[in-house]
Parts: structure tokens; sequence; C-alpha cells
């Protein structure tokens, strides 16, 4: 599989393994985790997306349990994980309410609660979960260079951030913001016309998309037209409209990574076949066309 390099020190695999729900499963154990990680090195999907808070700040313990059953595999895969939420849950059980912080602290605590839960000694990509309000440019770009320059940590980037976000983190910082994770799929479609898209791939930063298969219900909010042509180009290719529909996210030049996340042993062992479907500018049109409910003006 297509590997994309986001900065000198990191590349992560097209297709990104997303761990949100890795803690909803019935089957938590190591061997369990262990041969989902397998499925997916077996396809060349070598990362794995976390974040502090899945599963109420309980995933990356689980993820953690798999590497110290079998540390080989740290290895063999690029751990991206995220903080900046504080829900009232699991360590922050505490909290009165839901917020972010983006204070050294804070994040300096998460980062070093994650290197423990997940049994590694540095992340790979950390990236900032949501915008904060209160953020001080400053502070916070001051802790992610520290971050880099520990070795703690890779690369940063951000979650969720609008260009105007980002500019204003990044222009507080020495170490470059290589990414941005946001929510790109057929049934969130604006970030292509808003300027987000845009902002990236004018900087050349390639962009990860989380949920673009919008949660699982894709197909049961979609028009009937969309749904029909999703099923009929894969009945063409010989695979599912799961695949195609995250085969549009590829075929776009911003270099999107499609955020994957399931449970299923076998729907894991089937994320690569969107890298295989061809989809000509015709095709992309027409399914963008149905996700829009009319045609381009």
């Amino acid at each position: 599989m297509e590997k994309i390099a986001l900065s000198p020190e990191v590349s992560l695999s097209r297709l990104v393994y997303g761990m949100w729900r890795l803690g909803d499963d019935e089957n938590t154990s190591p061997a369990h985790v262990q041969a989902k990680i397998e499925s997916c090195l077996a396809q060349g999907i070598t990362t794995m997306d976390q974040a502090d808070i899945y599963g109420g700040y309980t995933a990356e313990a689980i993820l953690g349990a798999a590497l110290r059953a079998a540390p080989a595999l740290r290895d063999r895969i690029e751990i991206v994980t995220k903080c900046d939420i504080v829900a009232p849950a699991g360590r922050h059980a505490a909290a009165r309410v839901k917020y972010y912080d983006t204070g050294a602290a804070h994040i300096n605590a998460s980062v070093e609660a994650s290197l423990r839960d997940m049994a590694t000694d540095r992340i790979d990509l950390l990236l900032i979960h949501r915008p904060d309000p209160l953020m001080d440019h400053h502070e916070t770009g001051a802790a992610l260079d520290a971050l880099v320059a520990s070795g703690k940590v890779r690369a940063v980037g951000v979650s969720n951030f609008r260009p105007w976000d980002v500019e204003l983190l990044q222009s507080a910082m020495t170490a470059p913001l290589v990414t941005n994770q946001i929510e790109l799929s057929l049934s969130a479609h604006a970030g292509f016309t808003n300027g987000d898209v845009a902002y990236h791939q004018r900087k050349g930063q390639p962009l990860m998309a989380w949920s673009p298969l919008a949660g699982g219900s894709l197909l049961s909010g979609a028009d009937l037209r969309l749904r029909d042509a999703l099923h009929r180009i894969g009945a063409e290719q010989g695979t599912d409209w799961s695949a195609v529909a995250v085969a549009w996210l590829l075929r776009h030049p911003a270099r999107i990574l499609p955020v994957m996340g399931t449970n299923s042993l076998e729907r894991i062992g089937r994320l690569s076949d969107a890298c295989r479907v061809e989809m000509d500018r015709q095709t992309w049109f027409e399914l963008y066309t149905h996700a829009m409910g009319h045609e381009v003006p």
C-alpha cells in the first residue's frame, strides 16, 4: 500500500485503521486486538489512529495491552493519537463539564498518559483534537515544539481545525503542523468547497478524513440514487459500496488518508479493497451529484 510522507520523520499508510470503537468490542483481549492489527498489516495498513478520549479514556490502554503482549508489533506500526478534550469520564470523571484544554500542563500530562497506556516510548503523530476557544497559541505552540524536540512525539498536527485556527497555532511554532484530521465523506463534503481542503492542498499537507462512511450511517441517510450508484459501481468492480465511498476520497488530488473504523475482523480484512476501485472523473462527479442532491452549477 502507498505510504504518504507527512514529514521527513513520519509517513503513514494511505488507509488508516481507526480505533475509536476499540473498547466497544465484546472482545478486547490482547490476542484479539493483535489479530486486528495483523489483518491491517497484511494489507499494508500500518497506521493506527487513537485519541486519549476514545472509549472514555480506555482505548489507548487496550492497544497498549496488545503491544505489551506482542512488543514486536510496535516497530511495524505508526501510532497517531490526540489530546485536549476533557470529558467527565475515566481519569477525568471529576470534571464538572466537558471542555478543551490546550495548556502546556494538560498536553504534557496527556502525552505521558498516552505513552504509558500504549506501552510505547514515542508517539508518531500527536494531534490537537479540537480547536480551543481559550487557546494561548504561544503556550500551546511551545509545548508542541518541546515534545517534538524531546523525541516523545515525532510530528504534530491538528484535528477539526479551520484554516485560520491552523494559521494561528502555526504562527507560534517552529515545528510544522503536518496534517489536519477533519470529517470528510459523501455525506460531509462541505470541505471540498469551503476552503478546508483547498487550504491544505495548496500547502502540500495531506489531510486525514474521519468518518469516511459517516460512522457507518452513510447508506441509511443517503439519497436513493446515491445508494444505487454505490452498489452498482461496487458490483461492477467486484467489491461493496463502502469501498467505493472510500475510493471517492482517495481519488481526490489532496492525498486524503481515510480513517477506517470497524471491530469486525471480516470487514477489517477488506479495508484495502478501496485502493483497487477505479474511479474516473465522471464517476466521481456522479457520486458527488447524488450526494449533493442536485447537479453542479
